[in-house]
């Protein structure tokens, strides 16, 4: 059984053997950068710090509050999704409220589509920001296919400063009516 909790380093070793998947990719909604050490128990345990902490942060550079969720089943991890607060115009334009990322060899169990759609249950509840965008490469039919199944509506296609085709869809979170 699925669920959302906030990050943890009591799942390092099940987080490392998913890194190691990735294989240098980069990881939606996991808050991963490069120069983060994720792989000593010291760097871990700040990262996710880090992460925790980034519900709290006051904009910089872009950077907006972000909670970030992990996608667990028991004690392993399989992926990430995190919900941007608020958009600045970048955000806007390509990157979007909700980003997520399934470990390689999860995926097509349904994790995603579990992990968007109780995501955006938990916004309808709280009735903010009322819709949420995310985006994904045109040529991401899987995750295309999640979107649109937790309600997506396809706005447009961009491509951004390097080429890369896009595709911009909005979820409703509006409360349940009574």
């Amino acid at each position: 059984m699925f669920k959302l909790v906030a990050p943890d380093a009591a799942f390092h070793q099940s987080f490392l053997e998913s890194h190691r998947e990735w294989n240098g990719a980069h990881q939606d909604g996991a808050g991963v950068f490069m120069a983060d050490d994720v792989t000593s128990t010291e760097g871990f345990s700040a990262w996710v710090q880090q992460l925790t902490e980034a519900e709290d942060v006051q904009e910089d550079q872009g950077i907006v509050p972000c909670t970030y969720l992990w996608i667990t089943e028991g004690p392993r991890y399989l992926g990430a999704i995190a919900f941007r607060h608020y958009l600045t115009p970048a955000l806007l334009n390509s990157g979007g409220h909700i980003g997520y990322g399934i470990r390689p060899s999860e995926r097509g169990r349904g994790a995603a589509s579990w992990a968007l759609q109780e995501l955006c249950e938990r916004l309808a509840k709280q009735g903010e920001p009322g819709r949420v965008l995310l985006t994904c490469d045109d040529s991401n039919v899987a995750s295309a296919r999640t979107i649109e199944r937790s309600g997506g509506v396809l706005e447009d296609t961009r491509t951004d400063s390097e080429g890369r085709r896009f595709r911009r869809y909005w979820i409703d979170v509006s409360p349940p009516r009574s």
